[in-house]
């Protein structure tokens, strides 16, 4: 099983608490996920994450083809970091990291993600034809939204 790396870093232009309560609400996901995805929560949700939460989505990854995903968030610690994995849905194996610094008045939003695709090999072929590409465009989308909410730069 082949694991691959997407890592990002954002510094936004809010506190480390403003950062931790936006992101630690599932509820905000579909707000800064492309609205081609089709991102739909489909449990219910509570307004902060705790762990084994289970959060489910459907989420429409190319066209006419609705994956339902579900993830579990395994860990937190408040305000530094969380972990969701996906227990079920388009990937093989999915392990998201997200932690949170105060870096001066700003707060550093890092995303570590270890994925790993179905199929092998084709998932190996599709990695850098669709899939990386595609992860890409999500997380430059996402980098978007939260420069227009918050303000940010790229590190």
């Amino acid at each position: 099983m082949k694991i691959y790396t997407l890592e990002r870093t954002e510094l936004l232009q809010v506190s480390l608490e403003t950062a931790w309560d936006f992101f630690s609400n599932p509820n905000n996901l579909p707000k800064i996920t492309p609205s081609g995805l089709n991102l739909r929560i489909t449990s219910e949700t509570e307004e902060k994450i705790y762990p084994g939460m289970i959060i489910t989505y459907t989420v429409k990854p190319v066209p006419f083809f609705t994956s339902t995903w579900a993830t579990e968030i395994t860990q937190v610690d408040p305000p530094h970091y969380f972990v969701d994995e996906q227990r079920f849905g388009p990937y093989k194996f999915w392990h998201h990291k997200h932690f949170f610094a105060q870096v001066g008045e700003q707060t550093q939003v890092r995303d570590l993600v270890h994925y790993s695709l179905p199929f092998d090999p084709i998932g190996r072929l599709a990695n850098p034809l669709l899939v990386s590409k595609k992860l890409d465009s999500i997380f430059n989308y996402r980098s978007s939204c939260l420069r227009k909410l918050f303000g940010n730069r790229k590190e």
